[in-house]
């Protein structure tokens, strides 16, 4: 599957990242690499982690989405995953996956809404 499976959309400050229904670890990896770099050279106040189409999560699968979302809370953004399925979320609980800070949301429309209205209204920056 690799790198070109993977779609990752900047809108307005956010960065959008889709993942395809099957990814394997190669897909997985590049999904951490390709967030963490869009991260670096965007100004944005984080992003969107489109789950809607992953019908299988394994214990790599759900552990690097999980650290993907704390490095991106390292680098001063804020990760929404949305659109997780009953199936996926099942299994995450199964496989005692912690998402920590990270909140979810059942639709891409639901997540915007949500990172575009925390705090006070301001737009945290990352220091560069």
């Amino acid at each position: 599957m690799g790198n070109e499976s993977i779609s990752v959309i900047r809108i307005h400050d956010v960065l959008l990242v889709t993942m395809p229904a099957d990814p394997d670890d190669a897909t997985v990896a590049a999904l951490q690499e390709r967030t963490l770099e869009a991260m670096d050279q965007n100004d944005v106040r984080g992003l969107v982690l489109d789950l809607s189409k992953v019908e299988i999560l394994d214990s790599y699968f759900a552990r690097t989405v999980a650290e993907t979302a704390q490095m991106v809370g390292l680098m001063g953004g804020e990760t929404i995953i949305a659109g997780m399925s009953p199936a996926v979320a099942i299994t995450a609980t199964e496989l005692g996956v912690t998402l920590g800070k990270t909140r979810t949301a059942l639709t891409i429309d639901r997540a915007l809404d949500m990172i575009g209205k925390q705090g006070n209204g301001t737009r945290p920056r990352r220091e560069r």
